[in-house]
């Protein structure tokens, strides 16, 4: 992508162009034959020609809306006379299905894994913490915040001692579908492959009983899991003596571990977007679309997630779904959707959050259109529920709201063990026991924030790199990040508090 244009023309079909870098009202474009009508921020669109009212806008040769009324040529295009309206979309399933050119096992790129004893794979080693309800997360972030880095010098292979906290586990309607969602997360994270030891505290009275939780999740108490309950443990200041003396018993067996070369194969990607702008679709979204589709033919599985921000554009989707059965799922779970947030003020609207305006995204379909880019091109293999453990490799679908803590929490859970976050207006987000590198859209943003951005997309914008060149390099910085590099949120600290389940039923 050639920097020198002003405008940016994603496909010959489009009526709209995207703005490069801010443009004032008045300047001449000779090269499309415009003049400025509009003052226009960079990553905004506007009018390639006159667009008429009740005509439908295409950006990527999609569909983004209507013109809400007559839009003249070099016009800001945007919420103020764009209107989104539904139309009409072909699933096709599996019309889009090309094979996977995988590459041969023996000749598949490597990292630096620790390998667990029943064969899992992981690519950080902490000893994790954490709490049946709320009432029991006071006392686990003072166990974990006992295990201070002075006293884990001893622990050198150990990443560090977490707890996951959480608001839930009482007050709750069960059985029920948040009830079932809340203890297969839990789960989830207490056999994450990252997490070398584990210890789960309950206060005793809650709806989600421990003991209840591990029989339900089958997960097996012994040297690497204890349980504790503080009302028959003795309390607060006991029940912290006692997860000490349970996290200290595990220490030694969890830095018994050694790195040693493991296939790509074993890498589960958490694809995640948060501060999208204009840019997100045209640089961080297809490049990490690119990175993945290396990593799919390694073997590898990437999890696309954000339900609602695949909204309007879920046939593309379903288009590469491997079979109908795959691709309606996936609908399903937008219908799904379309109830849960019926009559309420969600993002089914198609109204984006304040950052996406300001950054040039106009509604959801638009939005949706550079979401999706982040899953690549290759076969949708399966869909899951939120936090469901995820066996098939390759692309996948996660159904999550598409709040960032909330989503990458079920990514982790289905047993994501490294995160990939794009980004354009900027993200502080990170995650444990599975790290996060975050990508930045454009140049300006990540000079800005470069002590949180791990990689700059905005080479791409920048004339640099092409999307398959930027997408090789990002492939190369998660196998890095992946044997232990630190990522700029770890070197942060950042992860401590983004535990966040699906929070999904009423509160009684």
């Amino acid at each position: 992508m050639g920097a020198a244009s002003a405008l940016i023309r994603l496909h010959a079909d489009d009526n709209v162009l995207v703005v490069r870098h801010a443009i004032g009202l008045g300047q001449e474009l000779p090269e499309f034959g415009l003049r400025m009508r509009s003052q226009v921020p960079a990553g905004h669109k506007i009018a390639a020609r006159r667009i008429a009212a009740g005509e439908q806008v295409r950006k990527y040769n999609a569909v983004i809306g209507v013109a809400a009324r007559d839009i003249e040529a070099g016009e800001h295009v945007h919420a103020h006379n764009l209107t989104l309206v539904d139309f009409d979309r072909d699933p096709g399933f599996g019309e889009d299905v090309r094979p996977v050119a995988y590459v041969p096992e023996a000749e598949r790129a490597t990292f630096m894994g620790i390998v667990r004893p029943d064969g899992r794979v992981a690519t950080r080693n902490f000893i994790g913490i954490l709490a049946s309800v709320n009432c029991s997360s006071t006392a686990i972030k003072n166990i974990a915040a006992h295990f201070t880095p002075e006293r884990l010098a001893a622990y050198p292979n150990v990443d560090g001692v977490v707890a996951f906290a959480q608001t839930s586990g009482c007050g709750m309607s069960s059985p029920s579908e948040h009830f079932d969602v809340l203890r297969r997360t839990i789960a989830g994270y207490a056999r994450h492959p990252n997490l070398g030891g584990v210890l789960i505290v309950g206060l005793g009275c809650e709806r989600n009983q421990v003991a209840e939780l591990v029989s339900s999740q089958q997960l097996q108490p012994g040297q690497a899991l204890h349980t504790l309950v503080m009302q028959d443990t003795g309390g607060t200041r006991a029940t912290i003596a006692a997860g000490i003396a349970a996290v200290e018993s595990m220490l030694p067996a969890a830095n018994d571990v050694k790195r040693r070369p493991v296939s790509a194969a074993h890498l589960k990607i958490g694809l995640e977007c948060g501060g999208s702008d204009g840019f997100s679709g045209i640089t961080a979204n297809p490049a990490l679309g690119a990175a993945m589709d290396i990593l799919v033919r390694h073997g590898g599985t990437a999890i696309l997630s954000e339900t609602p921000e695949i909204h309007g554009v879920e046939y593309m989707l379903t288009r590469r779904a491997v079979t109908p059965e795959v691709g309606q799922k996936l609908l399903d779970r937008l219908a799904w959707w379309e109830d849960y947030t019926r009559g309420h003020n969600g993002q089914f609207n198609g109204v984006v959050g304040p950052g996406n305006q300001a950054g040039g995204l106009a509604n959801i379909f638009e939005k949706s259109l550079g979401s999706a880019m982040k899953g690549g091109t290759t076969p949708l293999q399966a869909v899951y529920e939120y936090a469901e453990p995820i066996d098939k490799a390759g692309f996948v679908f996660m159904d999550s709201p598409g709040y960032d803590p909330v989503a990458t929490t079920g990514q982790i859970a289905s047993g994501a063990n490294l995160i990939c976050f794009t980004t354009g207006r900027g993200s502080m987000f990170g995650s444990k026991p599975a790290p996060t590198i975050k990508l930045a859209s454009n140049t300006p943003m990540y000079t800005r924030l470069e002590e949180d951005m791990d990689i700059n997309c905005g080479l791409v914008l920048d004339g640099e790199l092409s999307i398959e060149q930027m997408g090789q390099r990002i492939f190369e910085h998660i196998l890095r990040s992946a044997s232990g590099d630190k990522t700029k949120s770890e070197l942060l600290g950042l992860g401590d508090h983004e535990f966040v389940p699906w929070h999904m039923g009423i509160v009684s």
